[in-house]
């Protein structure tokens, strides 16, 4: 038994792949999209002429149109991915994206392997699927981590525009201009549909339910109560950028004191594969002997099984909830 330099084709394959979903996306909606970027996407589409409700309708819409999307077929796997990692692309773009790329794999991989059609074909629909996929889940987690970074001090803003005098719509609108993308944007969508009449509390509720993040829900519920009973907002809000903060040291904290575990889990996960790769790459006769005995194939399924119950249980095992 010997491994070719098929699966090496494969994995370039794959990454290049998400490397074209990734410039594809830079390439269609421009740098402000990125998340690294400077100035924060509201602003951009402002600066390029756009008027507000245009921008304030145009970001609704990408906001909004996965979880609306989530009674598609299979689409719904990803919907809240996409949701959380603000995808801009609509969910028929994204089924064409994975289409594309689905092509794209399929001619890399009729150039550089000689498998069967089907072969092709199924790695082809893996690779384009797996690797949208692969690259929504990124964005959403990358994203979700830059808004918990920035929520402390978005608030701890607030209540310093509060107490010197401003309303709590102008202090939304501070925090939209002067706090980086991710969140940046989303407070600016607030403040724009506040300037329209809408509710403040229930604006930032329904960013909570869609982010889906438990500090947005205390600051929706701690606006909506001093909206109702009245009482100093900068005070309660100061006590929430703190509670906020210290949520988030002691998560880093968690994820720290987990590193090594996670590491140690991932690397048992993963050195049988690169054990049995390097073994059949050093001496691809290796199993010849026990290749035709009757137990092979079993043993090999019950490897198999603890390998993948490993992987489980190590992750359950370092999955702490903060």
């Amino acid at each position: 038994m010997s491994i070719g330099p098929e699966p090496i084709i494969y994995g370039l394959i794959f990454i290049a792949v998400l490397v074209m979903v990734e410039g594809l996306y830079l390439t269609v909606f421009g740098k402000s999209i990125s998340l690294n970027n400077r100035v924060n996407r509201r602003l951009e589409l402002m600066k390029k002429g756009s008027g507000r409700e245009q921008v304030l309708e145009q970001l609704r819409k990408e906001m909004n149109q996965h979880l609306d999307a989530k009674k598609v077929p299979l689409y719904s796997l990803l919907a809240e991915k996409a949701q959380k990692g603000g995808i801009a692309f609509t969910p028929l773009q994204i089924l064409m994206v994975m289409a594309g790329l689905a092509a794209v794999a399929f001619v890399g991989l009729t150039i550089g392997t000689g498998a069967d059609f089907i072969v092709r074909a199924g790695v082809s629909v893996v690779m384009g699927v797996g690797g949208v996929f692969v690259w929504i889940n990124s964005k959403a987690k990358k994203r979700m981590g830059l808004i918990e970074e920035q929520l402390p001090d978005a608030v701890e803003l607030m209540v310093r525009s509060l107490r010197v005098g401003h309303p709590f719509s102008s202090a939304l609108q501070i925090v939209s201009k002067e706090v980086p993308d991710p969140l940046a944007s989303e407070f600016g969508v607030i403040s724009d549909e506040a300037a329209y009449g809408r509710d403040v509390g229930e604006a930032l509720k329904h960013m909570a339910e869609r982010l889906d993040m438990q500090d947005l829900r205390f600051l929706a519920v701690a606006v909506t109560i001093q909206q109702q009973s009245g009482g100093n907002l900068a005070e309660v809000l100061a006590g929430l950028a703190g509670v906020i903060r210290a949520r988030f040291k002691l998560f880093r904290r968690v994820k720290a004191i987990t590193a090594e575990a996670k590491w140690s889990g991932m690397f048992l996960s993963g050195f049988p594969f690169g054990a049995l790769v390097m073994i059949n790459v050093i001496q691809p006769n290796y199993y010849d002997e026990v290749m035709e005995t009757a137990v092979f194939i079993p043993a090999c399924l019950v490897v198999a099984g603890f390998l993948i119950t490993n992987i489980f249980v190590m992750k359950s095992l370092v999955n702490i909830k903060v």
